[in-house]
């Protein structure tokens, strides 16, 4: 009886499994030809696609670009969804000249929007080839007229190519040297960069003021201004500069960093070449030069930044010596030293004793340490090779000093001087600028013998 009741028990439970069995691979059979876009898409596949695109609307630039790391085909119908004109108009924002609100708060509103947007595309096309990337991402943003190299009719005014940048910066990071190097190939066939440049550092400076200008926004906004990291900053600097030989170098880089006219926006060439310049008109310049000294790049030795800031100080003709010393100043130590020492091993000691001289003006006049200057002065000595070398450098600084105060005294004498006396306000910083070099040698010379 027992055994009876157990085989019935028993036979139930198999019944039942075997029907369970009999349902479940029914159901599996169902969805055997659809389980991989079930599994990518979820729940979303019972949704049409005008659906799963009008949820896309409601979306910000963030939740679209996380929901794109789905899966693969999430991505894809997002793609679909930016390649409509609805979805392209929505997600491209060109408020970039209607800038109200106070300070730089929306400046920094909207580009912080096109960094997510350049983060959403990244994501999207991650799967594609970099050639491909790049060609998607053309024919969408070519609809942008702003994010064109002439597509805006004020450039000054307009935050396009800023947008622009910052998005194929957000883009383009982590990617490799290769990569990163079609990328710029793609942008120069784009834009017909390389012909452009061409233009502007083989004619005359100031011939071609408007293209200039335009160069110089599009490589600041979209390839210089972005970075975080030097290290990337070098890389693009190194494009635009590597391609031309050392005299071309100095004059594109005179365009893209050097002094530009507050009214207009253009560069002003004769800014170095006609008086004395603020801190602010060469701040551009040194950094740029620092950028390509400090990171250590393989494509730039020291001697090819001390040769691209020797031709520098004479774009378009040679530059004023306080100048030349106040950029040297702002270039950092490491430069500096570097460019005297090397007028020191060519036996260029007048000239160099003459730039010790505004060394000292330019620290009299911005109230910096003039033990500075002295013991920059006492290094650049020590690379003469023999005591009769050095003792010969520090006549001629001694004899430098007076020959420019006497040089500023007869055109002040001779009525060569302007209305508001800036003449004598400049012998005045020489005569200070005289003493008080002097004095730091007097103590530096004190110390000495006192040890």
């Amino acid at each position: 009886m027992t055994s009876r009741i157990n085989t019935s028990f028993t036979l139930i439970p198999n019944q039942k499994c075997r029907r369970s069995n009999r349902q479940s691979s029914h159901f599996s059979n169902t969805l055997g030809s659809d389980s991989q876009p079930l599994s990518t898409l979820g729940s979303f596949k019972a949704l049409p696609l005008e659906i799963f695109q009008i949820i896309l609307r409601y979306l910000s630039v963030k939740d679209i670009s996380m929901l794109s790391m789905v899966s693969k085909t999430v991505s894809q119908q997002i793609i679909n969804y930016i390649s409509t004109s609805s979805g392209s108009k929505r997600l491209l924002l060109q408020d970039f000249h209607n800038l109200e609100l106070p300070g730089r708060r929306q400046d920094s509103a909207i580009l912080e929007y096109y960094k997510s947007l350049g983060l959403l595309f990244k994501r999207c096309t991650l799967l594609l080839p970099t050639k491909e990337r790049l060609k998607y991402i053309h024919k969408i943003l070519t609809e942008v007229s702003c994010f064109k190299f002439n597509g805006c009719a004020a450039p000054l005014q307009c935050l396009g190519l800023a947008c622009y940048g910052m998005f194929l910066q957000t883009l383009t990071a982590g990617w490799d040297e290769l990569e990163c190097h079609r990328v710029f190939s793609f942008l120069c066939e784009l834009t017909n960069l390389t012909r452009k440049m061409e233009t502007v550092v083989c004619s005359k400076p100031g011939s071609a003021r408007k293209l200039e200008l335009r160069i110089r926004l599009f490589c600041r906004s979209v390839l210089l201004d972005h970075w975080t990291h030097q290290s990337d900053s070098a890389f693009w600097l190194t494009r635009l500069l590597r391609p031309w030989p050392i005299v071309n170098q100095a004059r594109l880089l005179y365009i893209i960093f050097g002094p530009i006219s507050p009214q207009d926006g253009q560069v002003v060439w004769q800014k170095m070449v006609e008086g004395p310049t603020e801190e602010s008109s060469l701040k551009g310049l040194a950094d740029a030069i620092k950028l390509l000294y400090d990171t250590g790049t393989k494509e730039w030795t020291a001697d090819d930044v001390i040769s691209l800031v020797d031709e520098l100080s004479v774009v378009p003709h040679e530059w004023l010596l306080e100048n030349n010393a106040r950029l040297l100043i702002l270039s950092g130590n490491n430069i500096c030293f570097t460019f005297m020492a090397s007028k020191a091993v060519n036996g260029r000691a007048v000239e160099l004793a003459r730039l010790i001289v505004f060394l000292a003006l330019v620290c009299e006049k911005e109230l910096y340490c003039m033990n500075w200057a002295v013991k920059m002065m006492q290094k650049v000595c020590n690379v003469f090779s023999t005591p009769l070398e050095k003792l010969n450098f520090l006549q001629s600084v001694a004899n430098a000093f007076a020959c420019v105060i006497m040089e500023t005294m007869q055109s002040i004498m001779s009525g060569d001087h302007d209305e508001d006396d800036r003449s004598f306000l400049n012998l005045f910083h020489l005569v200070r600028a005289q003493a008080n070099f002097h004095k730091e040698v007097l103590y530096l010379t004190t110390n000495i013998l006192s040890t």
